[in-house]
Parts: C-alpha cells; structure tokens; sequence
C-alpha cells in the first residue's frame, strides 16, 4: 500500500511539474509571438474596423489588433506622430500632412453616407431638404422649424414653431470636412456665410455640440426639435428619421444602399481623386451626400512581422469578403476599380 502511494505521489508530481512547465512555456512565449497592432481615427468607419478585426482575429491568434475610435483628427495626428500602426480617416491626407511621411501608403478603404437626422415633435414622416434650406438650416439663416421655406418643400406636414437644434461634431472629423465639402459645392452661400471646410469647424453660436457619430446620433435622439449630420449606420441602429436631401439633378433621395452606389459610380484614374468625385455626385438618383474613408500606413515598418500583418489585413478589407462585412452594416462596398487602385497602393509597403 505505501509503495502504491508512493507511486502515485511521484505520478502526480510529475503531472503538476509537466503543468507548471506548460504553463511557464506559454507564458513565455507570448510576448514574442504575439503581434501587437493598434490603429486609430474615423468614428464613421469604426463599425467596420471593429468587425474586420474581430473577424481577423478568429483566424490570426497570434496577432492583436486594437482601434481607437476618437475621430479623423485625432488618428491623423497619431499618425504623423507615430504613435499608432495605421488610421482610419475620411478626408485624404492634406499635401502639407503627406510630405511629413512622404512613404505614406493611402488606401480607399471604405465608404458610406453621411445622413441629415432630426427630431421633430410630431413629425412622424420623413422631410425633404432642398439644396439652399439644408444649407441655411446649417448657417442659422433658417432657425424655426415652420420657417416658409421648409413648409413649402413639404406640404401635407405641420410642423411645430419652435427653434431648430443644430447638432455637430465638435471634435476634429472627417465627417464634418465630408458634409461641409458638399454644402460648399453646392453653391457659393455656405463660404459667403463665412462658414469653412475641413475636420474642425467654427460653428455658429447656439449650437449643441457632441463628440463622434455616435455622439453626435444619441444627442439627435435626446434633443426634441433637433437636427444634425451623421454617418447613416449610427442614424440606423438608433432609429432616427432621415431627411430625403436634394441632388445635383434636383431629386429627393432618401439614403439607401442603391442610391449610395450611383453616388460612388464616377470614375477616377488616382486615389487623390476620389474624395472630389462624391462631394457633389451629378446622378440622377445619387443620394448626395457620400464620402469615401480611407486608411493610411507606413511604407515601411521596423518589424517585418508587423509590416507583413499590416498588409494582409488591409489586403483582406479591400476583398469581397472584407466589403461584405461592411455592407452589412450600412457601408457602401467599393467598386472593383477603386479596390484595384487601392491595391496598387499596397504595394508601395516594403518589409
């Protein structure tokens, strides 16, 4: 009996030594093997970075990947500085910004549509925004919701006299240098109104200010009276009403998967181009207000394994299987073309 005891003291030793050295192996291993990746930027493509990285990672266990999603400025900046691995932006890098990188890789990468949404007391139905309302609603030329001019582009509906509650992005965005890109290619009135373009805007005074599309759609949501820009897929999952918006050919377009497509349908030879072709799309039932975001990596990276990651999965988000997780949530997939130029800039990274 006590040989038998013995025996199995000595086995189950020999277990736990086997464990701990297992677990010590592993524990050793994993700062080697494991690829860290961290990106950051574009609130308006975040979804779609969340769900080709969770997808990713099903299949990459070695590899980790994290996105912060503090807006196009912000990732812009990281970006320059060095601090992150890529970022996600939806306006180009500007030639002052490229020519501190000059190595630096642009990728069209995703695209989607920037939705006017509003809360309007007793407005149940959807509204209709001509070109110079959307506008003057925007530089507080228009305040009132039963102004004539509104009332006029939507007959049948009774709107309440109560002041309109501009919603915006306060944070440096690439929605906001989509939305104000399009409000001044429309026409003159938006830059005569002082108002500028780019990823931070002076606002007017008396307007509510919110951080992020996600942001940006919860305030919508809270404030009665309110109005505001947002990317489509945050306007969608909260349930907010959408504007039909006036095109260049002078039709009401309600945002949809269609009528974002013939938005993006023009043609362009250079990924510079792209952003210029969707500020104002001429199609006949092109939803008008469209942007394309991209992602931005280094040339070259110290870690080969990193540079190696980098490209793959960008390489996996232009491919149909990447643009299909996108159209799931609302994202426009990019034509064959414009992953084709997307593509050819990929590669520029060398290891």
């Amino acid at each position: 009996m006590l040989k038998m005891r013995s025996a199995n003291t000595v086995i189950a030793s020999i277990a736990l030594l086997a464990c701990a050295a297992l677990i010590i192996c592993a524990h050793d291993a994993k700062p080697s093997d494991v690829i860290l990746v961290q990106g950051a930027g574009s609130t308006f493509a975040a979804p779609f970075y969340k769900k080709l990285v969770d997808e990713f990672d099903v299949t990459h266990r070695n590899v980790t990947i994290s996105y912060d999603a503090v807006g196009s400025g912000e990732g812009v900046k990281r970006f320059l500085a060095g601090t992150v691995d890529f970022a996600g932006s939806d306006e180009i890098l500007s030639e002052t910004e490229a020519a501190k990188i000059p190595d630096a890789i642009i990728l069209p990468f995703t695209a989607g549509m920037i939705a006017i949404a509003y809360n309007i007391p007793g407005v149940n139905t959807e509204i209709k925004l001509p070109r110079d309302v959307c506008v003057d609603i925007f530089t507080r030329k228009i305040r009132r919701w039963d102004d004539p001019r509104i009332v006029a582009a939507n007959p049948g509906i009774a709107f309440p006299h109560r002041d309109i509650a501009l919603v915006v992005r306060q944070d440096s965005s690439g929605t906001n240098a989509a939305f104000t890109s399009h409000l001044a290619a429309i026409g003159p009135a938006w830059r005569a109104a002082g108002m500028g373009v780019g990823k931070l805007i002076d606002w007017p005074a008396g307007i509510l200010p919110a951080s992020g599309n996600e942001g940006v759609a919860a305030r919508i949501r809270l404030s009665e009276g309110s109005i505001g820009y947002v990317e489509y897929w945050f306007a969608q999952r909260l349930a907010l009403k959408m504007a039909a918006m006036q095109n260049k050919a002078g039709a009401f377009i309600t945002p949809t998967e269609r009528s974002g497509e013939l938005a993006l349908a023009g043609r362009v030879a250079k990924v510079s181009e792209l952003a210029a072709s969707v500020a104002d799309p001429s199609g006949a039932g092109a939803y008008p207000i469209t942007t394309y975001s991209w992602m931005f990596l280094y040339g070259r990276y110290a870690d080969a394994a990193k540079g190696a990651t980098m490209r793959e999965f960008a390489r996996w988000g232009l491919s149909q299987a990447g643009q299909n997780y996108g159209a799931q949530l609302g994202y426009l997939p990019l034509s064959d073309d414009v992953t084709e130029l997307g593509n050819q800039a990929l590669r520029g990274l060398t290891e």
